[in-house]
């Protein structure tokens, strides 16, 4: 039996700040994935929901949610839960009921509502729970971690602040092309430098903000497909949600603290890298067979990271990378052509899977001013809280 599974519908809600409940945007979303495979609600067999979250935690019944939003019509249903990751965790789910025969079309939906401000641990005691620790002892919200990380970048692989703001710049560019996008206008590295000090050395348009937002996917058998008239539809084809291998060695969100190498090697990859490892090698390619990447863009110097981990340059080469222009449009590996989360903001259990739409609507040219020449093999790249990884690989 082949690995893969169809993409037959892709739709969003567009991101921004709407004021509405997250089941609406989900629901608008799941309606144009729908409209975009041409299937009928009523034909669908299994929903699976990326929960919305509240304060870190799972607070929405997201799949049955959907479902009801949509009508019910008795379709198998699930909830995934992994922060960030929580969308590729259910096109995970998605493709394992595909393939275990249990459904032939399965709707993929995730949404948010987001708080104002930054994302911060619901009320209460938790002494065990690493996030609110790390909040309640180190006052470490989101920001400051990616600052930390940026000036690990800086001191260890000699990245500049304009090398920061150029990331912005590009992804607003990018960003201003994409009607689904929450910030579409350009940017220059100008603005970026004069934007308020955030978390040092990060500045306001280093770091993506929050935002209400839908997206969709419609996964489908092969066979399926091609009886749906879709001789060549856009394949999943490997979806990695690996965990950190012990000792971890580098700082890490949610947690506060390393483990010690004293009495066991480090992996000889950090977690990051392992995600998109899982994924190569499921999908039997490489790095070198990439037409495009969507990943991770918290800050700006986090895409930076990305680049290495997901083997698009050698380790401290990103900045290079970027200076080149490989990852810009017309680059040798476009990064973020949707305009990443830079130009969305974090709607949390709907960016994994507005990766894959974003990958999807490259690998069929349909995107417009912002397509990458004869895209056939993109991967996202995401990760949530508490070692959960995410990376899904598409071709066509």
């Amino acid at each position: 039996m082949s690995g893969d599974v169809a993409v037959l519908g892709v739709g969003m809600h567009p991101w921004g700040k709407w004021g509405r409940g997250f089941a609406e945007y989900g629901a608008s979303a799941a309606r144009t994935a729908l409209a975009d495979a041409g299937i009928d609600w009523r034909a669908v067999d299994s929903v699976v929901g990326a929960d919305t979250v509240r304060g870190g935690y799972p607070g929405y019944v997201a799949g049955a949610t959907f479902a009801k939003a949509l009508g019910w019509q008795g379709a198998r249903v699930t909830s995934v839960y992994a922060a960030c990751a929580s969308g590729a965790q259910a096109v995970a789910v998605a493709r394992a009921q595909i393939l275990a025969g249990l459904a032939e079309v399965v709707l993929v939906v995730g949404a948010d509502s987001a708080p104002k401000g930054f994302f911060r641990p619901a009320g209460g005691d938790r002494s065990d729970d690493p996030d609110w620790l790390r909040f309640r002892i180190l006052g470490a919200t989101n920001p400051t971690y990616f600052g930390l990380y940026a000036r690990r970048r800086m001191a260890v692989h000699g990245d500049t602040l304009e090398d920061f703001a150029q990331v912005k710049v590009k992804n607003a560019a990018l960003g201003a092309l994409n009607p689904n996008a929450r910030y579409r206008r350009r940017v220059t590295a100008d603005e970026v430098a004069a934007s308020a000090v955030v978390a040092d050395p990060l500045r306001l348009l280093d770091i993506c903000a929050t935002s209400d937002g839908g997206a969709a996917l419609v996964l489908t058998g092969m066979e399926f497909a091609r009886r749906h008239g879709v001789a060549e539809p856009v394949r999943i084809r490997a979806v990695s949600t690996v965990t950190p291998r012990y000792p971890t060695t580098v700082l890490d969100l949610p947690d506060i603290a390393t483990d010690s190498a004293m009495a066991v090697e480090p992996a000889a990859g950090t977690f990051r890298a392992s995600i998109a490892r899982a994924a190569y090698e499921e999908a039997g390619i490489g790095p070198e067979d990439l037409s495009l990447a969507e990943v991770y863009d918290l800050s700006t110097a986090l895409e930076l990271q990305w680049y290495e981990d997901l083997g698009l340059c050698g380790e401290g080469e990103a900045a290079k990378l970027l200076r080149e222009g490989a990852t810009t449009l017309g680059g040798r590996i476009p990064v973020n052509t949707s305009g990443g989360l830079a130009s969305f903001g974090e709607a949390v259990p709907a960016q994994a899977i507005a990766q894959v739409c974003e990958l999807t609507w490259q690998l069929r040219g349909d995107s417009g001013d912002r397509q990458v020449a004869r895209a056939r093999v993109g991967i996202t790249a995401n990760q949530g809280l508490f070692g959960h990884g995410s990376s899904v690989i598409a071709v066509r």
